[in-house]
Order: C-alpha cells, then structure tokens, then sequence
C-alpha cells in the first residue's frame, strides 16, 4: 500500500478540496479538507474516511491511520501548524 493508492481512493470516493496523504509500511497520515464536514463531529469527520479505506485496514495493508478531516475554515487555521 503506498501514498497515492489511498490518496486516489479517497478522492474518488469524497469531494475533497484538499488530500494529503503520508506515510509507508502500513502507517499513514490522512489530512482531508471538504465542505462535507462542516457539521460533523470529529468521530464523524474520522468514520467518513475510515468508512473508505476499511478494505485495506481489515487486510492490514493500512495498520495506522491517523487522520485530520478539516473544514476549509479550520484547514486555513491549522495549515501553517501542520
């Protein structure tokens, strides 16, 4: 499993304005940002993703995922700290 494996899978799947995923070896980091999450809850924002890539985390080709599902709002906020 690499970077842009999952990258393409989620923006297929979502309408993100932002995708950024790093990582190897089975850990990886998920930063999505999407209009989508606008009234979400955090446990919400991490299903949608989780929801996507279950395949992968069930085969354990994904063993750690961390993610951060951001609003545009929140995504010009936090960007320069991330």
């Amino acid at each position: 499993m690499n970077t842009e494996i999952i990258k393409e899978k989620l923006e297929q799947a979502l309408t993100l304005d932002v995708c950024i995923v790093k990582g190897e070896n089975g850990t990886f980091q998920v930063i999505a940002v999407s209009d989508m999450f606008i009234d979400m809850s955090r446990v919400k924002k991490q299903q949608s993703i989780y929801a996507h890539l279950s395949e992968e985390i069930a085969t354990n080709a994904i063993h750690a995922l961390t993610i951060k599902a951001l609003t545009p709002d929140e995504w010009q906020k936090q960007k320069h700290f991330i």
